[in-house]
């Protein structure tokens, strides 16, 4: 057997000649692949090596000896420490372009298709400041409170007074709680224990309504102190909701299932376009309604309605995209299976006097082939937004068989979306064109909106 060129603890100067899906630099020491976290393409760097597999190894950028000209200063000095941020020493640009190679690799890699148009990612003008929820782990550690972000692939917390991608009134949301915590004593939970109260801090903001919810995740039934620290919270501006989230299950899913308000009313409201959505503490909304505008737009050009169609909207969450194309649809019919998201979706369409969707709790690949046996309903568009894992394959089935004219696929991992457009593709869709979105700026994280039209 060959010896290897390289071993554990060796230090070796390379040049970074590539950038793997999730950011990470690629270069090769005596013809030996190397992976280094924080590298970028044309950096010279010095490493050490920390892990040898039998045809690639991963390196620690030691020190940068000639920068990349794709190199700048992170805004965030946490940067390279916080998980949240994997590429903020990225060019902007650099990453828009970074993001469409990303989707055409694994189209024409896993999906085998090699003529679909990839067009220029559809980036930020400024791209900072942007998530409106935020989540926040707190901590003990050697006797002082912290609360930040986790660091990444740990559950150590990097403390952060100040995040550059979320609202700034989060840094005045954190100094409250960080100052009643360590005021009054209140005991902060011990994953490893279980013990202890205070789990999360979640915010959500309205970009256009600015209205500001706080959620305090606990393991427990209350809090000590409340009316003092509500005294302070509803200092800030268009305050208009403070409640408790019960999680005291052993586990690290943030949220628990019960909800109980302390003070104001139980959700914000927040519009995406001029469609407005009530958001309670549990509802999926998309993190940046300034992009997610942009990629409805997209979806919605995508689907070419002219006011005569029938869509179907898989996946349909709390019925963000359904009301989007209910403006422009004859009649949408939305499916999802978490029931309080339906609860929410037909809440969303009153409170916006849409009244031509119609939403269903279930499985999308059951429902809709059922509704269309028992009641004829077919699909002149079918739309789905699926979670990563992409679609169920019995629903890319159904979808096939109920042969709409056309299909617009939202998709938020390549990977997932490439091999279902294969699927599609061999069951007489063509795959026309996508369209990738920036949403979550200086992660490795790409949105996508694809055109399939029938054969």
């Amino acid at each position: 057997m060959d010896e290897l060129p390289i071993s554990k603890n060796m230090h070796f100067e390379m040049t970074i000649e590539d950038i793997g899906s999730k950011g990470e630099g690629i270069g090769k020491i005596k013809d030996f692949t190397i992976f280094v976290e924080g590298g970028l393409p044309g950096d010279k760097i010095e490493v050490r090596i920390v892990k040898v597999k039998k045809s690639y190894g991963y390196g620690k950028l030691i020190r940068i000896i000639e920068a990349s000209p794709l190199r700048v200063t992170p805004l965030c000095p946490h940067a390279r420490r916080c998980g949240g941020c994997q590429i903020q020493h990225f060019d902007y640009q650099a990453q828009l372009d970074f993001k469409r190679k990303k989707v055409e690799d694994s189209i024409e890699r896993i999906g085998k298709l090699t003529d679909v148009v990839v067009h220029p990612t559809l980036g930020m003008k400024e791209p900072f400041y942007y998530r409106n929820k935020a989540q926040f782990p707190v901590k003990m550690k050697d006797g002082k409170v912290q609360i930040g972000f986790y660091a990444q692939r740990s559950h150590d917390i990097v403390d952060i007074p100040k995040c550059y991608i979320q609202d700034p009134i989060n840094d005045e949301i954190i100094k409250i709680m960080r100052n009643y915590i360590e005021t009054y004593n209140v005991p902060v939970y011990d994953e490893e224990k279980h013990k202890g109260l205070i789990r999360h801090i979640l915010t959500r903001v309205g970009f256009k309504t600015k209205e500001f919810m706080v959620c305090i995740v606990i393991n427990g039934k209350d809090i000590p102190h409340k009316d003092q620290l509500i005294a302070q919270l509803t200092k800030i501006p268009n305050m208009k909701s403070i409640v408790l989230n019960h999680n005291t299950q052993k586990t690290n899913v943030i949220l628990g299932d019960t909800i109980t308000t302390l003070w104001g009313q139980d959700y914000i409201t927040d519009y995406i376009g001029d469609v407005k959505f009530e958001i309670s503490p549990l509802s999926f909304f998309q993190v940046n309604p300034m992009q997610t505008k942009v990629l409805y737009e997209k979806a919605l050009e995508y689907a070419k309605l002219n006011g005569d169609e029938t869509v179907w909207d898989a996946y349909c969450g709390i019925g963000t995209i359904s009301l989007f194309l209910a403006k422009k649809a004859k009649k949408v019919y939305g499916v999802e299976i978490v029931e309080a998201a339906i609860e929410d979706a037909r809440r969303n369409a009153k409170i916006n006097h849409i009244d031509n969707v119609e939403f269903f709790v279930g499985k999308a690949e059951e429902v809709i082939p059922a509704l269309y046996e028992e009641k004829g309903i077919k699909a002149d568009v079918i739309v789905v937004d699926p979670p990563r894992k992409g679609c169920d394959e019995v629903l890319l089935e159904t979808m096939a068989k109920m042969e709409p004219k056309r299909i617009v696929y939202v998709s938020c991992d390549p990977g997932t979306l490439a091999r279902d457009l294969k699927i599609l593709s061999e069951k007489g869709y063509k795959v026309e064109e996508a369209q990738p979105v920036d949403m979550f700026a200086h992660s490795v994280h790409v949105e996508t909106v694809v055109r399939l039209s029938r054969q």
